[in-house]
């Protein structure tokens, strides 16, 4: 199985000892969020100098703060930094609550926004010139000498406009909270159509979701409730969990004893991931012994 793992931690030299300890359990890859070290590029800079293999996406940056022609340079830069291959870019237009509520900016056509910011973004990390006049970018930069090393996009494709981008224009979805109703009914059929309709190779599915390996599942789940309950009430994420038959971020975490949790790993495989991003969360009052129980059987499965 290809699996993942979040990442982050409060210092540089733990960031770096955690990316090392994952490459060397089997971990295919580790996800990096928008506020990880105040940028989570410099943090996957530092440990693309320590690891060989392992993969470093982020999940994901903020479009709207950041330009497309700034964008692709700080990925370039990153990726020239690393000095080997491995960096995915997963970028989304975030939240109207952040945008508009914390950030000022008009968050009034996200999809449109987002798929301009991709045109952009994705020539530029091609090393081609773009000439774009639209209603939310003007772009005029000429071409660029080759990346020395690629950089892989992806897009937090939640609704079906974005699924159609994420396929036409990038190389897969990071999903948060959709289970795996969602991908089988909804996430795949529309991003794999796409990408065929755009000659493209089958896209990826970066399935999301917290897990934790605990024996009482009533407690587990109560505890993902209590820990996750906002990604609930924000309207993407809401939609993707009505999607799947899901009543709350609880319904969508992936919990029970490692027989249960196993099972419901393959299923997101079953109905279309590509890879499985673990965000380990801990249960009861052993946090600590969570934790390992969780890793445990996470690394057994990454290893398979």
């Amino acid at each position: 199985m290809r699996i993942g793992l979040t990442g982050g931690a409060a210092t540089a030299e733990r960031i770096v000892e955690q990316a090392v300890e994952a490459e060397a359990d089997g971990f295919s890859s580790l996800w990096y969020a928008s506020a990880v070290f105040g940028d989570p590029l410099v943090a996957m800079a530092l440990v693309g100098r320590a690891t060989s293999k392992i993969e470093l996406g982020t999940s994901v940056l903020q479009t709207y703060t950041c330009h497309p022609v700034l964008q692709a340079n700080r990925a370039a830069s990153t990726a020239a930094t690393m000095g080997r291959a491995g960096l995915t870019l997963g970028v989304g237009p975030s939240h109207q609550p952040v945008i508009e509520g914390m950030l000022g900016m008009s968050y009034a056509h996200p999809g449109r926004h987002t798929e301009e910011y991709l045109q952009i973004l994705t020539t530029l990390l091609r090393g081609e010139g773009i000439s774009h006049s639209g209603d939310e970018f003007t772009v005029n930069i000429p071409a660029v000498a080759p990346l020395p090393q690629p950089v892989s996009v992806m897009v937090s494709a939640l609704a079906p406009r974005m699924l159609r981008v994420a396929g036409e224009l990038t190389d897969g979805t990071i999903l948060w909270m959709a289970n795996a109703r969602s991908i089988d009914t909804h996430v795949a059929p529309k991003i794999n159509a796409a990408a065929q309709n755009a000659g493209r190779a089958a896209p990826r599915i970066v399935a999301g979701l917290p897990v934790a390996v605990h024996d009482d599942g009533d407690e587990a789940r109560a505890t993902a409730a209590k820990n996750f309950a906002n990604y609930g009430v924000l309207p993407n994420y809401r939609r993707i969990l009505d999607i799947g038959g899901a009543a709350g971020p609880a319904d969508a975490a992936i919990v029970g004893d490692e027989s249960s949790v196993t099972s419901q790993l393959q299923g997101l495989f079953n109905a279309g991931a590509t890879d499985v991003w673990a965000a380990p969360f801990p249960v009861g009052d052993d946090k600590s012994g969570s934790r390992r129980r969780t890793r445990a059987l996470l690394k057994e499965l990454a290893a398979a």
